[in-house]
């Protein structure tokens, strides 16, 4: 299987680089619609791919699913095909785990404190010790959004105990352990069936940012909405570590700016979310707002989350410090 999807990308690089102007061309494969209003992912896209064509360097955009799923665009990346792509947390996850630190429930107070740990506590750079030795480097962790909650078809949600009954789409084992321990059950479903899987009860819901279900027309079947802020919505930028470090001095200082440049606007987007519940309430969803009482009951009951064996105590404890708290 390693040799055909090999073989695929072979194929696919050569089927791009056709022609002499599109060899120097940026490919940025897009993870999100591209809606500069409600999509933090598109924001950092959009502003990354305009400074580099303002400055000498052509990009082009790809919307979400013409160059392959996640893995697909990972392998790309990886083999030096694909520049660019915006990409869940998990997709590194297969190279070292250091970065699942981020979807711990209840850990990060807001996206200051993400950055903190990334930048000044160096987290940033010690995935990379262990990605870019496989192609890959993180260049960017965007916020898609306010903090992550809960979405469901069935009921309002107003404690844990409300979740008993509910199957809930994972995106991983680790999910699915983390349901259990909120007295839900989970489901892995890839993104694209989630539709589908709400509307014939294959799931009863999710957990996303709240522009979710606004941004991917899913409010004709989403009717609860628990703002529980249970963690930052992350996705992160992947490029291909053998173009960075092939490109020329002048080259890569350019890219270095339009990925400062990119993480900048992505964090102004986020400032500008404050009326994304009124949005939701308006398209027909109830939203309940979690009292301090009742996050410190899911914070408290997410406990398996920080035992399970997606972390390394000794990882967890490198999070801890490089956050400062």
């Amino acid at each position: 299987m390693k040799h055909i999807r090999k073989i695929g990308i072979a194929v696919f690089s050569a089927a791009l680089l056709v022609g002499g102007a599109s060899q120097a061309q940026v490919k940025i494969a897009l993870d999100s619609p591209q809606d500069m209003e409600n999509s933090g992912s598109y924001v950092w896209a959009h502003t990354f791919s305009e400074y580099l064509n303002s400055h000498g360097m052509k990009a082009e955009e790809f919307q979400r699913g013409a160059l392959g799923g996640d893995d697909e665009l990972f392998d790309q990346v990886s083999q030096g095909v694909l520049e660019v792509s915006l990409s869940p947390l998990n997709i590194v996850g297969s190279i070292d785990k250091l970065i699942y630190g981020m979807r711990l429930p209840y850990f990060f107070k807001d996206m200051a404190e993400v950055d903190r740990a990334l930048n000044e506590g160096g987290m940033l750079a010690k995935i990379n010790e262990a990605t870019t030795k496989d192609g890959v480097r993180v260049v960017s962790v965007n916020t898609v959004g306010q903090a992550s909650g809960i979405f469901n078809t069935k009921k309002t949600v107003k404690s844990v105990a409300d979740m008993a009954g509910l199957r809930m789409r994972a995106l991983d084992e680790s999910q699915i352990d983390l349901y259990k321990a909120w007295g839900a059950t989970g489901t892995i479903v890839s993104w694209a069936e989630v539709p589908n899987a709400l509307q014939t009860g294959v799931a009863d819901g999710y957990l996303n940012p709240p522009f979710v279900p606004l941004l991917f027309g899913h409010t004709d079947f989403i009717k609860y909405f628990t703002d529980a802020r249970i963690s930052p919505a992350l996705r992160i930028t992947i490029i291909s570590e053998d173009w960075y470090q092939g490109l020329s001095d002048e080259d890569r200082a350019t890219v270095d700016a339009a990925i400062a440049a990119a993480t900048a606007a992505n964090r102004e987007w986020l400032e500008g979310r404050t009326a994304i519940l009124d949005k939701l309430r308006e398209a027909g969803v109830e939203v309940v707002t979690l009292d301090q009482a009742a996050r410190d009951e899911f914070r408290a009951a997410s406990g398996p989350a920080y035992d399970s064996d997606l972390l390394t105590p000794e990882q967890l404890a490198e999070w801890e410090a490089a956050k400062g708290n």
